[in-house]
C-alpha cells in the first residue's frame, strides 16, 4: 500500500448519503479496482484516438455552473470534441450514487466530479480508471498540481482522479472585534485561540467567542486542525486505535473544555452564517466560503493560517473538496477525450479562472493567482497555506463508508454535553472497528 504519509480529505459527506454509501460495498463485489485497473493496463493509448463527444457529470461545485460552461465550451473549440454537461446531483453524495446505479445501466459519466469522501467508494467497486497513463497520453503534466491535493487520490501507486474544485479550512476573525478587544494577531496556537477568545468574553465584545461546527457541519474535517496540532488522530491507515490515543483524547478534551468554559459554543446552524451575522468572532471555515462571508458580513473579515497545537505546529491543515475521475465503463476513446478535458479544466490559466468565480484554490502549483490577491487579499493566505501547511486526511474518515458520520455524531455528543471524552472515544473506535470489518475489509481483501 502506498499513499503519502499525510492521509485523505473532504468537504461535502452528507450524513444520510454516507449511510447509503455504506451498502453499496458488498463482500461479493469485485477486487479492489480491479476493473478500472485492468482497463488501463491493457490499454495501448498511444493506438487511441479520442471520442468525438463524451459526458462529463458535476454537481456544480461552488455555483459553477456558468464558468464550467464556459471552459467546456472552450474545450470544444480547441479540440472539436462536443461535451454534455449532465447536472448529475445537487452534491458530491448525489453524482457518487448516480454514477454507481449507473454501472448497471451503462449510461455513466465519461468525466465526473468525485470528491474526497466519495471516490475511494467508487474504485473499490472498480468504476474509475487510473488516471496516470491517460492524462499522460492526453498531453497533460500531472507533475505541475499541487503534490497533496493530487495524493488525496492516490492509492496503491495509482491516482484516480485530479484536483479540480479543492480547499483547504482556514482561520476567520472578526477583525472589528479584535480590534475593540485590543488583540493585534490572529493566533498561531490553539492555547492563543482561547487567549484571544477569553479577551473578547472580558471585553464585552462578543458573548460567543469561537464556534464548533454542528454534526451536520462536518465536524470531524473541521476538527482535524485540532487533532493533528495535538499529536492525534482519527486513524492511522486502516488502524482505528489512533482516535483513542492520549494525544487525541487531550484534544477532544480541550474543545469540550472550550465549550464548557463558555468561550466556545457548537452552532445551531453554520458558523459561516453566525460569523458573517456577528453572533460569533471566529471559527473554522472552508477556503471555498471565502468570497461570499468577505461579501456578506458587515465589519472587516480577517483571516490567517490554521493555528498549530502542542505537539504538531506546521502540517495541520486538511484538505477538502472535489476530484474529477474518469469512468472505467468508458470506452478508451472515450477516456482520453476526458482525461484532455479534465486537463484542460485544471490548467494553470483555467484553475484561477475557476477559482475566481467559486473560491476554490489553485490546484497546480505554476499558477498565477496575482489576479485573486488583487480582489481580495485574504485569498493569498488561502494559498500559501495550502502551499505549506497542507496534509491528506486520515483514511476512516474520508474512505470508510459511515466513518464520517460516526466521528461527527460522537463528536456532537461530546461537545453538547459532559460525556467522559476518553469512553467516548473508545466507543467510537470500536464503532468505526465494526464497520471496516465488516463493510469494507472484504472489499480490499478481494
Amino acid at each position: 500500500m502506498s499513499r503519502t504519509p499525510q492521509r485523505a480529505a473532504r468537504a461535502t459527506t452528507a450524513m444520510a448519503a454516507l449511510g447509503i454509501a455504506a451498502v453499496t460495498l458488498t463482500a461479493c463485489g469485485p477486487a479492489v479496482g480491479s476493473t478500472g485497473a485492468d482497463a488501463a493496463a491493457e490499454t495501448d493509448w498511444s493506438a487511441v484516438e479520442p471520442a468525438e463527444s463524451i459526458s462529463f457529470w458535476t454537481n456544480h461545485p461552488g455555483g459553477s455552473q456558468a464558468i464550467e460552461q464556459e471552459l467546456v465550451d472552450s474545450f470544444t473549440e480547441e479540440t472539436g470534441i462536443e461535451v454534455e454537461i449532465v447536472t448529475a446531483g445537487a452534491n458530491y453524495e448525489e453524482v457518487s450514487q448516480r454514477f454507481q446505479t449507473a454501472q448497471t445501466s451503462g449510461d455513466v459519466g465519461d468525466l465526473v466530479v468525485m470528491s474526497d469522501a466519495t471516490w475511494f467508494t467508487n474504485h473499490v467497486n472498480g468504476s474509475l480508471l487510473p488516471v496516470d497513463d491517460v492524462f499522460a497520453a492526453a498531453g497533460g503534466d500531472s507533475s505541475t498540481y499541487n503534490t497533496t491535493l493530487f495524493d488525496d487520490y492516490l492509492y496503491e501507486d495509482a491516482h484516480y482522479a485530479v484536483p479540480y474544485a479543492r480547499s483547504t479550512t482556514i482561520y476567520y476573525y472578526n477583525a472589528d472585534h479584535y480590534a475593540e478587544a485590543g488583540i493585534a494577531e490572529a493566533p498561531t496556537t490553539w492555547e492563543e485561540v482561547a487567549e484571544n477568545s477569553q479577551a473578547l468574553i472580558d471585553a464585552g465584545v462578543t458573548e460567543t467567542a469561537f464556534s464548533f461546527p454542528p454534526a451536520e457541519d462536518y465536524p470531524a474535517w473541521m476538527m482535524n486542525n485540532i487533532v493533528w496540532g495535538y499529536g492525534g488522530g482519527w486513524s492511522d491507515e486502516w488502524d482505528a486505535s489512533a482516535v483513542t490515543s492520549d494525544e487525541t483524547v487531550a484534544a477532544v478534551q480541550f474543545a469540550q473544555d472550550a465549550v464548557q468554559d463558555g468561550w466556545a459554543n457548537v452552532s445551531s446552524g453554520s458558523p459561516a452564517d453566525d460569523f458573517a451575522a456577528g453572533a460569533t468572532s471566529q471559527f473554522i471555515g472552508s477556503t471555498g466560503s471565502l468570497g461570499g462571508v468577505t461579501e456578506t458580513a458587515g465589519f472587516e473579515v480577517g483571516v490567517a493560517m490554521l493555528p498549530g497545537g502542542p505537539v504538531e505546529q506546521e502540517l495541520v491543515v486538511p484538505t477538502g473538496g472535489a476530484g474529477i475521475a474518469i469512468s472505467s465503463a468508458s470506452t478508451p476513446e472515450e477516456q482520453l477525450a476526458a482525461a484532455m478535458l479534465a486537463d484542460h479544466l485544471t490548467s494553470a490559466e483555467h484553475t484561477v479562472t475557476f477559482s475566481s468565480q467559486t473560491g476554490y484554490v489553485p490546484v497546480r502549483s505554476d499558477a498565477d493567482a496575482s489576479a485573486l490577491y488583487a480582489e481580495n487579499p485574504n485569498f493569498r493566505v488561502a494559498v500559501e497555506q495550502l502551499e505549506t501547511r497542507t496534509r491528506t486526511q486520515d483514511y476512516l474518515r474520508v474512505f470508510l463508508p459511515g466513518g464520517d458520520l460516526a466521528l461527527a455524531t460522537a463528536l456532537q455528543r461530546i461537545l453538547t454535553t459532559d460525556a467522559d471524552v476518553a469512553e467516548s472515544l473508545a466507543s467510537l473506535q470500536t464503532e468505526l472497528e465494526g464497520l471496516y470489518e465488516n463493510d469494507l475489509r472484504p472489499q480490499l481483501e478481494g
